[in-house]
């Protein structure tokens, strides 16, 4: 199956190492995989900042890029959401959505032997409806944990509050530094208390401000996006 890859801005400048994960694992998975360099932003940093008509120009001249692609897979929710908020981009699958329900595949043969904390982002979660909100009743898949949790020796780490947001939020964490760096502490402390020797996310953006903060707190947790940690354990 040929794919082609969408990498989002956070992720191309400051974790390539994401993407590279993304393509040795679709690849290993069978597909053919191929990267427009000329692609650029999806639109979501100006949806945040409240101008849904440039975002929408950004994301339409993005989708333009891929052409008559049959599958596009990125290795963010987030960035996934902000196309698929504009209907027509169905074809836009975030990397585990995309082996799950496209190739099929829930379980991987590999070794993982840590015990992992899932971040569920906000936008996957509650968008693209990628794990079960606890604010609703609706059953969701959850195809990141899926994947996970089908990988020998690999144990998931269930934080209090599963699903409260990390405090990123893009232009939120800028604005309102304070708050975003609490709610941060708060999500990074009930990680550890879970017992999590490694974090990890479908969003680079929300394991970067976790990173951060752990970092700063000098806290033994080390930070991988899912895709980095389905390559590693496929190897």
């Amino acid at each position: 199956m040929k794919v082609s890859l969408f990498v989002p801005c956070f992720v191309d400048q400051l974790a390539p190492e994401a993407a590279w994960a993304a393509v040795e694992l679709l690849e290993r998975l069978g597909c053919r995989v191929d990267y427009d360099a000329g692609q650029a932003c999806c639109g979501q940093p100006l949806w945040s900042a409240g101008d849904p008509e440039g975002g929408k120009e950004l994301g339409e001249r993005l989708l333009q890029r891929f052409g008559d692609a049959e599958h596009v897979v990125a290795p963010s929710a987030s960035c996934v959401a902000s196309l698929r908020r504009q209907g027509g981009a169905e074809r836009v699958r975030e990397l585990c959505e995309f082996v799950v329900d496209v190739l099929g595949i829930e379980t991987l043969a590999g070794r993982y032997p840590h015990r992992v904390g899932l971040h569920p982002s906000c936008h996957g979660l509650r968008e693209l409806r990628l794990g079960a909100a606890s604010e609703g009743a609706a059953p969701a898949r959850d195809p990141a944990r899926l994947l996970l949790a089908s990988l020998e020796g690999l144990e998931l780490a269930r934080p209090v509050r599963v699903d409260e947001c990390c405090g990123f939020g893009g232009s939120f964490a800028v604005g309102e530094a304070a708050v975003s760096g609490a709610m941060g502490r708060d999500r990074l402390l009930a990680y550890r208390e879970a017992g999590a020797e490694v974090l990890t996310a479908t969003d680079i953006s929300c394991l970067m401000h976790l990173e951060g903060i752990a970092k700063r707190q000098g806290a033994p947790l080390r930070v991988e996006h899912v895709a980095q940690i389905l390559a590693e354990a496929t190897r």
